[in-house]
């Protein structure tokens, strides 16, 4: 598809179409109008084209997202706003317009959702700067998606774009309503992007930028940083200026229109065999991994010694023997092995590729649960003891190896190991 247009906004009808494989690519929840990627790619031509007529006229306008409640690991739910696919596409048009000119602008501590950026980037940046620096400060911004100030977002993005339809777009998504599971309409109230929009994460950080990044590098020009969207770890040389430095982040998160989550916020101490100090909170986490002394061995040696190391958290660790519960259940009689695999490895990979970076034992104990529930499965659904469980089990992975994903994993595929220890 070629198209050129003359109106009054300079997109083009490719940049759309490129949009929409992106997203395609994405989540499959569909927004309040309950239109699938299966309906929209009935008459997909047809659909850009009207997205990119509405867009390039300046005529486009978002419709309201729908509220999906998730639950966190404090027990407490997180509110999403799910956009229709046309506003994804949209959003995702001038989300790309936007980073091509603002993301070198950025702090180079800051590592969410942008371009050559990544998750473990930050998570061993903060394992490079506890090695060098005792304290961290632990920062949860409260409620940060949901605060976002409307008139500064938008004094943010004139600043670092200028064209006034950028503004235009930006300013009819930060407004659009939210439509609750009961149906009805809220709106916005001058304050909070949807935290499930395409274009958000990018408006997040052009926020923070200004509001946090820009600021600590100009009055605190020393201290070192990580951050990951509205995930914040500051590292200090002490204690007294840790808690110097939180008290003028709270007095500058106050100044736009945020506040600190002081329950979930705190100082730690990184304790290791150099550091003697004796301090309570020893820990913290980022990003799923949980940052605190652990015994190691040293190299060549057979002795141990305290590091101060990250692996991955507690909290994820239950979420995956939970989901590993889930999926293995010993009355599924009628399922099959290969149904259990189809189901668990896209989970195994993104597990493994994630959290198995760092504290490879801690993930791999978690995994050996899969074998576990498999053998009390294969004792119900062929009526056999553990023993011929454990020997069935073991014909099984030596005649089909590649079948579960973490079998594959050289880190986990000691198998007699799991079986006499239980």
């Amino acid at each position: 598809m070629n198209a050129h247009t003359g109106k009054t906004v300079p997109i083009e009808l490719e940049q759309v179409v490129r949009a929409y494989h992106k997203v395609r690519q994405g989540g499959k929840a569909s927004g309040i109008d309950h239109e699938s990627w299966e309906d929209f790619d009935k008459n997909v031509e047809d659909n850009l084209f009207v997205i990119w007529n509405r867009m390039s006229s300046g005529s486009y306008h978002p419709q309201a997202v729908r509220e999906v409640e998730i639950l966190k690991k404090d027990g407490k739910t997180r509110k999403l706003g799910i956009p229709t696919l046309r506003d994804r596409i949209a959003q995702q048009v001038v989300k790309v317009y936007m980073e091509e000119r603002i993301d070198h602008l950025f702090h180079e501590n800051s590592y969410g959702y942008r371009p050559l950026k990544s998750a473990h980037q930050a998570v061993e940046q903060v394992k490079q700067n506890c090695y060098k620096l005792d304290w961290v400060i632990d920062l949860d911004i409260s409620k940060f998606f949901d605060e976002i100030d409307h008139e500064l977002m938008l004094k943010a993005v004139e600043h670092v774009i200028g064209e006034k339809w950028v503004m235009m777009y930006v300013s009819r998504w930060l407004q659009m309503p939210i439509q609750k599971n009961d149906g009805t309409i809220t709106k916005r109230e001058g304050r909070g992007t949807p935290q499930g929009g395409v274009i958000s994460p990018l408006l997040a950080n052009l926020y923070l930028h200004y509001a946090f990044d820009m600021w600590l590098s100009k009055y605190y020009p020393k201290i070192r940083f990580v951050r990951y969207a509205d995930d914040i770890v500051i590292h200090c040389v002490n204690k007294e200026e840790a808690e110097k430095v939180l008290e003028a982040v709270e007095k500058r998160l106050a100044e736009v229109k945020l506040q600190i989550k002081k329950e979930k916020t705190h100082i730690a101490y990184c304790k290791d065999y150099k550091r003697k100090g004796k301090y309570e909170n020893v820990k913290f986490e980022f990003l799923g991994f949980s940052y605190q002394p652990r015994a190691r061995k040293s190299k060549g040696e057979n002795k141990t010694f305290l590091a101060f190391t990250s692996e991955i958290s507690q909290s994820n660790m239950k979420k995956i023997r939970d989901e590993i519960r889930k999926q293995i259940k010993r009355q599924y009689s009628r399922t099959e092995f290969d149904d259990i695999a189809s189901v668990l490895n896209p989970k195994l990979r993104g597990w493994i590729n994630y959290f198995g970076i760092y504290g490879i034992k801690s993930l791999r104990d978690t995994l050996w649960l899969i074998d576990l529930r498999l053998i009390k499965w294969i004792g119900n659904k062929y009526k056999l003891s553990r023993s011929q469980s454990i020997a069935k089990l073991e014909r099984i992975k030596s005649a089909t190896p590649e079948l579960f994903y973490h079998w594959q994993w050289r880190y986990c595929n000691n198998y007699k190991r799991i079986t006499r220890a239980v």
